[in-house]
């Protein structure tokens, strides 16, 4: 897979988690947070796991050392769990759009881990490419007024914890992703994750009965899940933990947007500001980043 086309997935990846924000704050009007997490992690782990065992694939070699099993533990944990609780938390708390900008922080803890990891400053274009980004989600969470920011506390927090848990879903599966077929990390992950919220599934009556409730579920666990993440984690391969983090300004983006469409939400105009920088992080990774040689 090359640069263009691990971008195009990546994209895709990230517009699929946007959408199913929206689809989430419909849902959890009937249901907790902790029954949907679980659910979703289940059903779209149980659906990877099937895809890989039907194209062939030894879905139990992940285990086959204590190396690679204690690696999809640690991300199954520190890396999936978090991402999905926390972020339904936030919406929750709040709604899809701010809750979907809230974690496009993001980007800022997995260029931080990489510096730390890797002993080195940012690239220029990273950090560029970050304040633009930073600077649209602040114009389309307060819409040009930035003395008011209308987000109950609990949004806030649970919104930044899971921007701080991309860090780990974005950078833990790397040597994993190397040596297994995404579906096998993604599936095994949310499965593994998906325990921790059995006696939420197993004690809590089944609390969908309507048709639209049931769909939007269904495209949760489908394409919010199943294949967003294996789009987002396989677009490792080919780009970046850096630019694969900025490329999910697409979410927030996609998120407002389908909000708009779907739900009714207004966008100011200093949103569609917002929304237009964000996009632009996109296009500033794309660049090429020319070397300077300075001569002796």
């Amino acid at each position: 897979m090359d640069k263009k086309h691990g971008m195009i997935i990546a994209i895709i990846g990230t517009t699929f988690w946007g959408l199913s924000g929206v689809a989430a704050q419909a849902v959890l009007a009937a249901v907790s947070s902790l029954w949907l997490v679980g659910l979703r992690l289940l059903l779209a782990g149980v659906l990877l796991l099937i895809w890989a065992a039907c194209t062939g694939t030894d879905i139990w070699a992940i285990f086959k050392t204590w190396h690679t099993t204690g690696r999809l533990f640690v991300f199954a944990i520190l890396g999936m769990v978090p991402s999905q609780l926390c972020y339904f938390l936030a919406i929750h708390y709040g709604n899809a759009a701010t809750a979907t900008v809230l974690q496009f922080l993001g980007p800022l803890f997995i260029i931080a881990t990489v510096a730390v990891e890797t002993k080195t400053m940012p690239r220029r274009i990273d950090l560029i490419s970050m304040a633009v980004a930073l600077l649209g989600t602040v114009l389309l969470v307060t819409e040009g007024n930035f003395t008011h920011l209308s987000l109950a506390p609990l949004a806030v927090f649970w919104g930044v914890l899971a921007g701080a848990s991309q860090a780990s879903y974005t950078l833990v599966p790397r040597k994993l992703l190397r040596a297994f077929d995404a579906k096998i990390v993604v599936g095994w992950s949310m499965v593994i994750g998906s325990v921790l919220f059995w006696p939420t599934l197993l004690l809590t009556p089944w609390p969908l009965y309507q048709p639209r409730l049931l769909l939007d579920v269904a495209f949760i666990v489908v394409f919010g899940t199943m294949l967003a993440y294996l789009l987002y984690l396989g677009s490792l391969r080919a780009l970046s933990p850096q630019t694969v983090g900025m490329i999910s300004a697409c979410e927030p983006l996609s998120a407002t947007l389908f909000s708009w469409l779907l739900l009714g939400t207004t966008l100011a105009p200093a949103a569609l500001l917002g929304g237009a920088l964000v996009i632009c992080t996109v296009f500033l990774q794309a660049l090429p980043v020319r070397k300077v040689h300075l001569r002796a």
